[in-house]
């Protein structure tokens, strides 16, 4: 088994490259861009966001086409893939649609010192990960191989997306571009400082370029482990 998922990281950003506003969920992206994110939130096993993603867009995380829904149960897959947030504190609302919404399993890995409370708390909504006294992706991902997840969509926020990439554990990026600036230098970014991989010595490679309406998607491969498909 390998030793973590093939990890898709997928994030819709402005001209500027910000990930919203200050407004609750601002619209990146248009519908014929939301069919595609579902065909590859489909193809995955799990789909994973950060705690602030959780409590600022209140996501659902779920397949939405009901001919896609019946594929994966016709393979003998829940209908949406596994839920999982990472969160240091785990200061998450139960009732957020995170947990109540989607006949699937959601897993919330927070740190050791949070984990008797995570449980008292969450624990009839999530299976609680003790992710150790300081949460790290790498460990995260090697459990989610453990636990049978072979593809892993991530889709932010910006820590999330920050973590995957300067610690080298993303296989390709899908990144949507809007047609318009934020121009709001206090709005979320899609990363925020690090030292990745990728540089002006270590170009990352360019795999597809697609327009899709009025936005265009950058298919871009970050490891030998790029599925061109």
């Amino acid at each position: 088994m390998p030793e973590r998922p093939y990890t898709l990281l997928s994030c819709s950003v402005s001209l500027d490259g910000y990930l919203g506003d200050q407004t609750p969920r601002l619209p990146l992206s248009n519908d014929a861009d939301f069919e595609r994110v579902d065909e590859v939130r489909a193809s995955c096993d799990a789909i994973m966001v950060g705690a602030v993603t959780i409590r600022t867009d209140n996501p659902r995380l779920l397949v939405r086409s009901p001919a896609l829904r019946e594929q994966r149960t016709a393979r003998g897959l829940p209908p949406s893939p596994m839920k999982i947030t990472v969160t240091e504190r785990a200061d998450l609302d139960a009732h957020s649609n995170f947990f109540t919404t989607g006949e699937t399993e959601k897993l919330i890995y927070t740190s050791t010192a949070r984990v008797a409370d995570a449980r008292a708390r969450l624990g009839p909504v999530a299976t609680i990960v003790d992710g150790g006294r300081r949460v790290r992706m790498r460990r995260v991902t090697e459990d989610l191989a453990d636990r049978g997840v072979g593809r892993l969509m991530v889709e932010g926020g910006g820590v999330v997306h920050t973590q995957f990439l300067a610690d080298d554990l993303a296989d390709e990026l899908q990144l949507v571009i809007a047609p318009f600036f934020v121009g709001d230098s206090n709005a979320p970014r899609f990363v925020s400082d690090g030292r990745f991989p990728w540089n002006a010595q270590q170009r990352a490679t360019l795999a597809e370029v697609r327009q899709i309406g009025d936005v265009v998607l950058l298919r871009y491969a970050l490891s030998p482990r790029f599925e061109d498909a």
